[in-house]
């Protein structure tokens, strides 16, 4: 559903007083910041003055975001984040980032529920990092040989060229992980899992 132009008008001026209020600014304030008149700032606010483009750019800049940022839909059809379907029993993940949205890398929450160490033959390497915090239970975490505890509150962080697993601990664990490129592809692309 697209928002007509008058719906998205309204959305950039409520979002250009919302973040001169949050900024704790007057009219008068960002008025200097962005070399446009208070009274024509008011209008514009308000709805009695049709928006610019040049007269945005300096607004947008006062404010400390982009033009992107306040024309940006209000549409809300992907808020809701609903777990991933995984081929691998015991583990549910949700992708909290998009299409790599942060410099590369993925983030996700996972419930993992599985609960038995894996065979040290059978743990999966791939190239790159990953770097993982519990947020609630207590998470084994499988370096090779060695075999670490990790517990709420804790994060981990390691070479994914490490035979490696995360498995759960005395019950279910959540965990909030970061994985580049490779992670991802190896971890939530269902070719292998933790």
């Amino acid at each position: 559903m697209e928002q007509d132009s008058s719906d998205l008008d309204q959305l950039i001026r409520r979002r250009i007083r919302s973040l001169r209020v949050a900024r704790g600014w007057t009219l008068d304030a960002l008025a200097a910041r962005c070399h446009i008149s208070p009274s024509n700032l008011s209008r514009i606010e308000t709805g009695r003055r049709r928006i610019a483009l040049d007269q945005l750019v300096p607004i947008a800049r006062a404010l400390d975001t982009t033009i992107d940022q306040l024309v940006e839909s209000g549409e809300d059809e992907d808020v809701v984040i609903r777990p991933q379907p995984c081929e691998t029993p015991g583990y549910t993940t949700w992708l909290l980032s998009r299409e790599r949205a942060m410099g590369g890398v993925t983030v996700a929450k996972m419930r993992i529920t599985a609960a038995e160490p894996r065979p040290v033959d059978d743990l999966p390497v791939h190239p790159g990092r990953e770097w993982f915090t519990v947020l609630s239970g207590t998470a084994r975490l499988q370096l090779g040989e060695r075999t670490l505890l990790v517990n709420e509150g804790n994060a981990a962080e390691f070479s994914t060229m490490t035979p490696h697993a995360i498995t759960a601990y005395g019950g279910a664990v959540e965990i909030l992980t970061i994985l580049d490129q490779n992670g991802e592809r190896a971890h939530l692309g269902g070719s292998t899992s933790h």
